[in-house]
C-alpha cells in the first residue's frame, strides 16, 4: 500500500480516508457503549475506528447483553 501525502507548512501529513459505509441504527445501548469506549478506553476507541470495525464491535456488545438478558 503506498500512502500519499499533502504538506502543510513544515509537516507532511498521510492522505487517509475510511472506506463509505451505510448507516445503521445502534441504538442506546450502542451509543453508551461508543461514549464509554470514547471517554474510558480511548486506545480501544482509535482502534476500532481506524479498522472500521466500530460498528462491529457495538453491535456485538448488544447482541451479548440480549443474550445475557433473555437467560
Amino acid at each position: 500500500m503506498e500512502l500519499t501525502y499533502t504538506q502543510n507548512v513544515d509537516y507532511l501529513i498521510p492522505n487517509i480516508k475510511l472506506t463509505e459505509q451505510e448507516v445503521k441504527l445502534i441504538g442506546k445501548y450502542g451509543q453508551m457503549r461508543k461514549q464509554y469506549l470514547k471517554e474510558h478506553r480511548p486506545i480501544l476507541w482509535n482502534q476500532l475506528i481506524l479498522t472500521e470495525q466500530l460498528f462491529q464491535h457495538t453491535r456485538n456488545t448488544i447482541k451479548q447483553n440480549r443474550n445475557i438478558a433473555s437467560c
